[in-house]
Order: C-alpha cells, then structure tokens, then sequence
C-alpha cells in the first residue's frame, strides 16, 4: 500500500471534534392557541384588511406618472389643448360571444372517442355529395349519455352564435361528421 505524504491528509482530517449538545428545558410560548382561535372566529375583518392592504400596495404602486392609468377612460381634451394633440380611442379586442349548441353527430362510434374539452372541426355532407366545413375548433363541452342511436349520437359544442346558427342549419339538412384537431 502507497503511503500517504505528509501535506496531504485524508477528508475530514481537519473537522473540530464531536461533542455533546448541552441538554435545556424546552421553550413555552404563552397565548399563541388564543391567537389562532381570534384569527379563525375574525376571519371576515382578516381578509378585508388583507384585502385593503393589497388595493393600497396597488394604488402606491400605480403609473409612475408616465401617462394614465390603464383601465381608466380618458378624459375629454379641453379646448385649449384639443389643437395640440389628437384624441385617439384605445380598444381592445372584442370578446366573441360563445353559446352551446347540441349537435348529431352521424357516426356513433366517432362520437365515442371524444372527450369534454377536444377541439373538433365539424364538416356537413348533403346528399347530392356536396362537403363543406361548417364549424372549425368548436370545443366539446358534454358528452350526454344517450348512447349511439341510428340516427346518431349527441355532442355539445361551444361554439360563436353565428356558427350555431350555421350548425343547426346544416344539421336539418346534412348528415355532420367531426374531426378531430
């Protein structure tokens, strides 16, 4: 076996000896329970004050004067100023009004392999052979258990009102079909 040099000494070498923690009586804290009890029984004024604080940390930390503050309407220019600058309305996206809209679905077995929140596309097939897409990512909302009939199954769709119009349309006339995305 190589002996070791001198300089070099094992890991740990160097580590202070062990030695024994003193023992000490354990630590009381005195009305922390009745503390906790008035907390939970003043729930309300708890969350008011803690919602207070965080409206007040929101105000202080509001626009640092670098124009007005988002969400707020812009106030009408006055005369004296409507020259030297221009009034401008800000908008923003609109919101797309969502309805559900029960469809059957021609294929019963398709239908089984959907699950609530699937995107689908929903096509129309006439009898004359024509094939058009009629909706396109509507999302499934509800499967109802109805189980699959000849006629078809029933899918719940969310879809854009103008679409559910389009949908119960092509329903009366078409037999539908969907694809998943």
């Amino acid at each position: 076996m190589a002996q070791l040099s001198p300089l070099v000494r094992p890991p740990g070498a160097d580590a202070p000896p062990t030695c024994e923690v003193p023992h000490f009586a354990p630590v009381h804290v005195r009305g922390g329970r009745c503390r906790l009890r008035g907390l939970a029984r003043h729930r309300r004024r708890a969350v008011a004050a803690g919602l207070a604080m965080t409206a007040a940390a929101l105000v202080a930390a509001g626009p640092d004067g670098a124009g007005p503050a988002r969400g707020h309407p812009a106030s009408a220019p006055s005369a004296a100023s409507a020259s030297t600058r221009t009034s401008v309305p800000v908008r923003g996206p609109r919101a797309v009004e969502t309805v559900t809209a029960p469809v059957r679905i021609a294929d019963g077995a398709t239908v089984s392999l959907l699950r609530p929140g699937d995107r689908v596309d929903v096509i129309a097939a006439d009898n004359g052979g024509e094939v058009r897409v009629v909706a396109t990512a509507a999302r499934v909302t509800e499967i109802p258990d109805g189980g699959a009939a000849d006629t078809g199954a029933l899918v719940v769709l969310s879809v854009p009102r103008a679409t559910a119009a389009r949908l119960a349309g092509a329903g009366t006339t078409s037999r539908l079909a969907v694809t998943l995305r």
